[in-house]
């Protein structure tokens, strides 16, 4: 990727107030690869404590579509038309680390998929795994 099309992710990044709420931090940006970290803040917990999965699904969604926005013309953004999330365990620990990737890039939908971490203790646990659709659209 080059400068323009890193910084695009960025900029646009840097617009999302709900990531700017979370705490969420764009880690690495590559073609096809995006990856974002937030906190498991206070404001951020379930009844239990445990992270939500509102937090859980916004970063996982986010983490995908812009690993499928580094596929596509500067002249384009994304939008999800649909994303499946199936939670494996609960958010416990500190932060949580989405990554989200292309399946299948291409210029009417983009298959996508994230998988989301906690981090408690140094360990890292699989929490859950979204699929979806991003449809590419003219800026």
């Amino acid at each position: 990727m080059n400068a323009a099309e890193t910084d695009r992710i960025h900029d646009s990044f840097a617009r999302q107030s709900m990531m700017e709420t979370f705490g969420a931090t764009l880690i690495d940006v590559s073609a096809g690869l995006v990856r974002i970290s937030a906190p498991i803040l206070p404001g951020s917990r379930q009844q239990q404590g445990f992270g939500h999965a509102g937090l859980t699904f916004s970063i996982g969604d986010s983490a995908a579509g812009y690993a499928a926005l580094t596929m596509l013309p500067l002249t384009s953004e994304v939008v999800t038309a649909e994303i499946k999330i199936n939670l494996l365990a609960p958010a416990r620990g500190e932060r949580l680390i989405a990554t989200g990737r292309v399946v299948k890039p291409g210029k009417r939908l983009c298959v996508v998929t994230s998988e989301v971490h906690a981090e408690a203790d140094g360990k890292s646990t699989l929490i859950a795994i979204l699929q979806g659709t991003m449809v590419p659209v003219p800026l």
